[in-house]
């Protein structure tokens, strides 16, 4: 088999919303350049699909006679409204696609699961026709945890069958995402549009036992559902909830946060401008000592730039004696007066400046952070058609020009967004179908505080038991707390603004435990020995057992600490006990491997980072990490190993072993 080449590998990555693809492995790895909705219509004849909605659209046209260029009576088909006699008018049907409505859309992806195969099917050769790639390229897919072997084994037939690919490869989501982030033990949460899926990866593989697959209802849809849930008796709509989800208003505020009440307010004097005037002049010891005591008056105000105040009454002013006199002859011998006056109008005239700018910062509204303030005011991008907008008898198509020759609030939105060569060719093409359909119109919407409680219902305390369940699950018990300390929490469902952090809040205070806690020894003491408390009540007394003298160990004498302490020092050893050395070592031994190490409960909780080397992934976020990681398994598996470890499946090995010989290959 000839050797691929990095400009003809094709990735795909499908999604309950969106799927992402790219043909090609650039230099430096970057985001999908193909971004589709997952969603198909059904078109005219049965079994078929399209990727837009195909609507019928009936058009009146008009046979006018028309004199042109000296020829009379020749025929020629115009709009309505053409000048000269209508001869003859018929109505004519056109097609339109209209990229901007989801009337009608078959989603083969819910909750991960593949529901309907045949719409699948045709959105991926939707994606393969609109990257057109060479006949020599093999096909990388990042399978769902939710597909089954059936599954794997039904795609790899669809895609040899179908596009008679060299090579195949099915790489599972979680381990793209550790790939991504170059670690090869990790926690994996990939929270979705409909569902949350937690994942443990240990050493480059993935445990199955204990895996959290498709938790319903802990996604992006859950949160937008509790949203509308309290927020619908106010008028607000589904749609607007879901934009009010993505604002930066919205945020998921830690446990046991309280939330803002109406008339709360920062502590501080009840006019603060008169209160400044009085300190400031000097009248009001008192006031002054009150402000030093609140940390100055940045302190005491909450807002304002920082002053330092002089003690008028304890600092003696050049020029001037104990008794606060101005020494006028003194001034004089020193032959230093002009400086002297100039100094005085210069610190007058930076008292009068601070004093102003005081006064001015404490007649200024704070500004509350966004988790103290009542009420937010977030855009709301409404899709209007362009008929509802001629309301007022303008043109539509002046109303269209306007919004896409001013720099207004208005903005129009395509579907389908790609990158690269065929770009320019695919913004064109989606503005020529926006043109004369829809525009947005921004309107500002105020709001509560409801929007803190969009993960209120239960969303991270399911998430966080399943993330412990999945960690207790893996059978390696030394690897549980390297789990803990590389968690990584992804997926467009966890961009709402506090989500990552409210969610390790929760974790933090359900399950970890403090290294120094007492309670991490107790499992040293044998079982029928209660744990001892502060007072000494409950300390264990020394015992004498003769049997303990032959070597055998009473009740009261903890095995472990008497094998470590005669194998340190020999001579402690009773009379008859050295027989007994090698079998109690081999009993510490194995007391130490089915030891737990404390796994059930982690003593530190940390998120994992991804490499700062992939320097157009900065400014996207990490939410799509799992592409970067196929892209990385890609270069590897495709272009450096070859197939040597069996990363993919060739051609041939496919006619010999068929869809099943999938199992065998992979990453």
């Amino acid at each position: 088999m000839p050797p691929f080449k990095d400009e003809h590998v094709l990735i795909i990555a499908p999604g309950s919303q969106t799927t992402l693809a790219q043909l090609g492995l650039p230099e430096s790895f970057t985001p999908a350049r193909l971004r589709i909705s997952t969603r198909m219509f059904p078109a005219e004849k049965a079994g078929e699909w399209e990727p837009l909605k195909v609507r019928e659209k009936k058009v009146r046209r008009v046979i006018a006679d028309v004199a042109t260029n000296g020829t009379d009576g020749e025929d020629v088909k115009m709009e309505d409204g053409a000048e000269g006699e209508p001869h003859e008018a018929e109505e004519e049907t056109i097609y339109e696609e209209d990229p901007s409505t989801d009337e009608g859309a078959v989603y083969p992806l819910k909750d991960g699961r593949v529901i309907n195969w045949s719409a699948f099917f045709a959105l991926l050769t939707h994606v393969y026709n609109t990257l057109s790639p060479p006949f020599h390229t093999p096909i990388l897919l990042i399978t769902q945890p939710a597909w089954t072997e059936q599954d794997h084994e039904t795609l790899t037939q669809f895609f040899f069958e179908k596009f008679k690919t060299p090579a195949f490869c099915l790489m599972d989501s979680a381990l793209a995402v550790c790939y991504a982030y170059g670690v090869p033990t990790a926690t994996v949460v990939d929270v979705g549009y409909g569902k949350c899926d937690v994942t443990a990866v240990s050493d480059f593989l993935i445990n199955h036992l204990g895996r959290a697959i498709a938790i319903s209802g802990c996604g992006g849809e859950g949160m937008t559902q509790r949203l509308f849930e309290l927020l619908e008796p106010k008028g607000f709509t589904e749609d607007m909830c879901e934009q009010l989800k993505k604002s930066s208003v919205c945020e998921v505020l830690p446990p046991s946060t309280p939330l803002p009440e109406d008339g709360e307010s920062g502590k501080g004097p009840t006019n603060p401008a008169a209160f400044i005037s009085t300190v400031m002049n000097g009248s009001s010891t008192a006031g002054r000592a009150s402000i030093a005591g609140q940390g100055g008056l940045t302190s005491a105000m909450g807002a304002g730039p920082a002053i330092i105040e002089d003690d008028l009454d304890s600092n003696v002013k050049d020029g001037e004696n104990d008794d606060g006199v101005l020494d006028v002859a003194s001034i004089v011998a020193s032959g230093k007066t002009s400086e002297f006056l100039a100094r005085k109008e210069r610190e007058k005239a930076e008292k009068a400046a601070a004093k102003k700018a005081a006064a001015d910062a404490a007649a200024a509204p704070r500004r509350l952070p966004n988790s103290q303030r009542v009420k937010a005011t977030f855009h709301y991008d409404e899709r209007r058609s362009l008929d509802d907008l001629n309301a007022n008898g303008k043109r539509i198509n002046e109303i269209d020009g306007a919004a896409e020759g001013s720099d207004s609030k208005r903005q129009r939105t395509p579907e389908l967004v790609v990158e690269g060569d065929i770009s320019s060719m695919s913004r064109k093409e989606e503005r020529r179908r926006n043109k004369g359909t829809s525009m947005f119109v921004r309107k500002d919407i105020e709001v509560g505080i409801e929007r803190f409680r969009t993960a209120d219902a239960g969303i991270l305390d399911q998430i966080a038991d399943s993330i412990h369940r999945c960690v207790l699950s893996v059978p390696e018990v030394g690897k549980r707390s390297e789990l803990w300390d590389s968690l990584i929490v992804l997926g467009n469902g966890s961009k709402v603004r506090g989500f990552k952090d409210a969610l390790i809040a929760t974790l933090n205070s359900k399950y970890l435990i403090s290294p120094s806690s007492a309670t991490i020894f107790t499992s040293e003491l044998p079982s029928n020995m209660s744990t001892p408390l502060a007072t000494g009540a409950n300390t264990p007394q020394p015992q004498f057992h003769p049997q303990s003298q032959l070597g055998h160990h009473g009740p009261g004498v903890n095995p472990l600490l008497h094998a470590a302490t005669t194998a340190s020092n020999p001579t402690l050893a009773p009379p008859g006990a050295h027989q007994h050395l090698h079998s109690q070592l081999q009993m510490q031994q194995y007391h130490q491997q089915q030891h737990s190490s404390h796994g059930q409960s982690p003593t530190s909780i940390k998120v994992a980072k991804m490499p700062e080397y992939f320097s157009e992934w900065k400014d996207v976020g990490t939410e799509e990490a799992a592409f970067l990681g196929a892209q990385v398994a890609a270069k590897v598996v495709f272009i450096v190993d070859q197939g040597l470890s069996k990363g993919f499946m060739s051609r041939s090995e496919y006619n010999d072993l068929g869809p099943q010989g999938i199992h065998e290959f992979g990453l």
